[in-house]
């Protein structure tokens, strides 16, 4: 048995674990660097993910890629770095994540293709998904004036990502500009104790501003956003060659919301991007693979049993040939009965409990990145 002990320690090095979202909180001290990270691009129109930077945005030097926990390796998402400096508590009005860009025509055209496809770009701080607030008044009528319009109910609601862009007239328009609000909860300490923070929301507000509006110095890679009334939209045209500048700021706002209830707010977002396409196309191959299985089954058991009943020699079908014969193997006992019942036992539980987890990412998007619904289902199994 020593020798299990040994393989054992010498497979210690190459054990990696997993992080459980929900389990251990991320405590920031003030003007800690908080990483920004994305995670890929998705569209509900085409149901084909992108890696962050299969796109021509601003890349670091070393690009890491990196998977927080078990869901997003079920996903296939490639998280990867980012080159936004974020700090815990520390504002930016406007800053250059990277010089200007210039992108060749083939360039062009792939930014303006998955801008008409209606792609979002998907990032997350401190394994929280950034989301885009919308806002709508179900309650407003026509012809009310300014002061009633701002009583007016408000419908606040949430959708994953931010939209790379959008359509106008047939011209293709880059949110080149990200304004990141995020949301902090200040942790109770004794006195004297510094305080400890812990982000709570992570929200984005996307804009197109012309390269030209954004008056940057790439000296101290700072910039100027202009007035919201007068500032030009950033224009893609994928017949020629383009300049871009990617910018961002952020803000930080202190939120009552405790880390503990921080998905509450993406457990009510009502998802669109339903992939019936991906569900419908999973069906029709279930049925087609269990259809083709079932003929192949019945011919063989068909043509096995027509071999039985045949009367032409009676001495070939005294003699049991092919699936029969199975019976004679059924009551036989295995050399080691304990180890296969352990062993059985086990990769039953197993496979129920990895079978209930990929169902519940499967049919569940937010689950997936629930902080909660990953272990509770696990350790409900166990």
């Amino acid at each position: 048995e020593t020798w299990w002990a040994v393989l054992l320690l010498a497979l210690l090095p190459v054990v990696q674990a997993f992080y459980v979202p929900g389990v251990a909180p991320q405590d920031f001290h003030e003007g800690a660097q908080v990483e920004i990270k994305a995670v890929k691009l998705t569209s509900s129109r085409t149901q084909l993910p992108y890696e962050y930077y299969s796109l021509p945005f601003c890349k670091p030097e070393s690009v890491l890629y990196k998977a927080e926990n078990l869901g997003e390796v079920l996903r296939g998402d490639r998280i990867v770095n980012t080159l936004y400096g974020v700090k815990m508590n520390e504002d930016k009005k406007c800053e250059l994540m990277c010089g200007k860009k210039k992108l060749n025509l083939e360039e062009s055209k792939l930014m303006a293709e998955r801008i008409q496809e209606e792609y979002y770009v998907h990032l997350i701080a401190d394994n929280l998904p950034v989301a885009t607030r919308l806002e709508f008044y179900p309650n407003r009528e026509t012809g009310v004036d300014e002061e009633q319009k701002k009583v007016a109910d408000k419908d606040v609601q949430f959708e994953h990502g931010y939209r790379l862009g959008f359509v106008d007239n047939s011209k293709f328009y880059l949110h080149n500009h990200l304004s990141f609000i995020l949301y902090f909860h200040r942790e109770k300490v004794e006195e004297g104790e510094t305080h400890n923070y812990r982000v709570v929301r992570f929200e984005v507000v996307p804009q197109s501003v012309k390269v030209e509006d954004l008056k940057a110095a790439e000296t101290d890679k700072t910039c100027t956003l202009p007035e919201a009334s007068g500032s030009a939209q950033l224009e893609i045209d994928p017949t020629k060659d383009n300049e871009i500048l990617f910018t961002y700021s952020v803000t930080w706002k202190e939120s009552e919301v405790k880390w503990a209830s921080r998905w509450d707010t993406y457990l009510t977002m009502s998802d669109v991007q339903i992939h019936w396409f991906s569900i419908v196309n999973s069906v029709v191959v279930v049925f087609f693979l269990s259809g083709i299985l079932s003929m192949i089954i019945i011919r063989t058991l068909r043509k096995d049993i027509a071999n039985y009943n045949r009367e032409d020699d009676i001495e070939d079908t005294m003699e049991e040939s092919g699936w029969k014969n199975v019976h004679g193997d059924v009551f036989r006992p295995p050399q080691y009965p304990m180890i296969l019942s352990s062993l059985l036992g086990s990769g039953i539980q197993l496979f129920c409990m990895i079978l209930i987890v990929i169902c519940e990412f499967g049919f569940c998007p937010l689950c997936s990145t629930n902080p909660f619904n990953l272990h509770k289902f696990s350790f409900l199994v166990i």
